[in-house]
């Protein structure tokens, strides 16, 4: 059962378009995910960058030497975790305490994340008691945690908030120094001590460039997919189209070469009866008839050779098989068959200087010069004016077939030579042929190594060019 053309293009299509709209699906979800990945990287950067600075500036004390002590953080995992801080030059201790016990920062799982962070605020609030905090260094700890992290360039700022004081910014220093968050700018906070009392703040803007440059290899794959799978589909599409065409041809054809090979051997046969029948006492009717005969038949010998020989051409197997021809006799009887077997008013005639002799396939060449002229006769109107000129140019014959028909639209003459092609000649119904003559010419004009030429202007006529070269 054959699938109608329009099913199995609306298939191709919503199968095209479910693809992409699945491809599409998975990209936005991939990168709503990453773009979550990207702001836990900026919180937990805030968090390493701040244990990097709390060491630094332990490594500094230690040093510089201009104080002795130590920090200690403990917790009795039940109840209370506490923090101690004694200097030993001043002898002095610090003791914090925590209200909730040690257990309920741990999870069920075991996970010790948020103990750490608190013992993290632990040493924080401890060591600010005897230094600042380095923004600065803070910032350039930040900034070298991102590109450890691939990420090389994040244009931000960071700021010391107190959060008791209404917001009120302790410091601030941007990355470049240019750097001014705009309206759209998004800000992450890291809260550093256990009080929740200070934190910093991140500005940085929409992180959607940097996620956007992340996907370049994914986005660029899918890009080729996608160009890919259109390409295909395309071309499937393409194909079907054209093997829906060729198959509307092959049967048009079938109609065509069907009516025109009954039309001379039904003709055949009326000569041929009324030869045995009617006129065996008239010897003009019946030379008339036989010529009928004759004619009829060179004229479906033509029809079947033209279809044989491009059987022939595409099993590229076929060869020309040249002799010497003078052209005057045959172009003359080709003139003659032209006129007997016109069912319109003909007027055809021979111009040509002196004789000329070539080199060429006697029987493709008549064809040739006898599809031009069938065709001068279709497309004209109830009188046909036909000339065929015959004439030598420098190494060329030029053989041309010039009628003074309905002529051919331009936009439809380079399709002439088309297999099948044949003229739209609107509500007119009368002209026949199978859209083969115009292609045999050219492909025979150029197995002589030749070419064809048309000019032709629609309502003045058309002038058929067969350039052959002499041997």
């Amino acid at each position: 059962m054959k699938i109608p053309f329009r099913a199995i293009a609306i298939l191709i299509i919503s199968s095209l378009i479910g693809v992409f709209a699945y491809q599409a699906y998975w990209l936005v979800g991939l990168y709503q995910s990453m773009k979550k990945d990207m702001d836990n990287t900026l919180l937990e950067t805030l968090q390493l960058t701040d244990y990097n600075e709390l060491m630094a500036r332990c490594d500094s004390l230690r040093i510089h030497g201009d104080r002795h002590g130590q920090i200690e953080v403990a917790s009795n995992l039940k109840d209370k975790v506490k923090t101690t801080v004694s200097m030993a030059d001043t002898q002095s201790h610090s003791f914090i305490s925590m209200d909730d016990p040690t257990n309920a920062t741990v999870d069920k799982n075991g996970s010790i994340e948020l103990l750490t962070k608190y013992f993290q605020r632990g040493i924080h609030s401890q060591l600010d008691l005897f230094t600042d905090v380095n923004l600065q260094l803070y910032d350039s700890l930040f900034t070298h945690t991102l590109a450890l992290r691939g990420i090389a360039y994040l244009p931000h700022r960071i700021e010391m908030v107190n959060l008791r004081e209404d917001s009120t910014v302790v410091q601030a220093i941007s990355n470049p120094s240019t750097y001014i968050p705009s309206s759209k700018a998004e800000c992450f906070y890291y809260n550093y001590d256990l009080y929740n009392k200070m934190t910093y703040r991140l500005w940085v803007e929409p992180t959607h460039r940097v996620v956007l440059n992340q996907m370049q290899g994914i986005l660029g794959t899918s890009l080729i997919i996608v160009i890919i799978l259109g390409i295909s589909f395309w071309y499937l599409l393409h194909i079907i189209l054209r093997q829906k065409t060729v198959e509307e041809l092959k049967e048009d054809f079938t109609h065509n070469i069907t009516h025109e090979l009954k039309t001379p051997i039904a003709v055949a046969y009326a000569a041929n009866d009324a030869l045995m029948n009617f006129s065996s006492e008239n010897e003009e009717k019946r030379e008339n008839y036989h010529f009928i005969v004759q004619s009829q038949l060179n004229q479906l010998s033509g029809l079947v050779e033209q279809i044989l020989t491009m059987s022939k051409k595409e099993r590229k197997d076929f060869q020309l098989h040249y002799e010497t021809i003078e052209l005057r006799p045959m172009l003359e009887d080709i003139i003659s068959r032209q006129r007997l077997k016109s069912e319109k008013d003909v007027s055809i005639h021979l111009q040509m200087e002196g004789d000329i002799s070539i080199r060429a396939d006697r029987t493709h060449l008549s064809n040739m010069v006898s599809n031009l002229s069938d065709n001068a006769e279709k497309y004209s109107d109830e009188k046909a004016e036909i000339c065929i000129m015959c004439q030598i140019q420098g190494k060329i014959c030029q053989i041309q077939v010039i009628d003074k028909g309905i002529g051919i639209p331009h936009d439809k003459q380079p399709y002439l030579f088309n297999k099948f092609y044949r003229v739209p000649t609107g509500n007119r119904h009368d002209v026949k042929g199978y859209g083969l003559g115009l292609y045999y010419v050219k492909m025979m004009v150029e197995l002589h190594r030749g070419s064809i030429q048309v000019e032709s202007t629609p309502g003045k006529g058309s002038t058929f060019t067969l350039n052959i070269p002499i041997k």
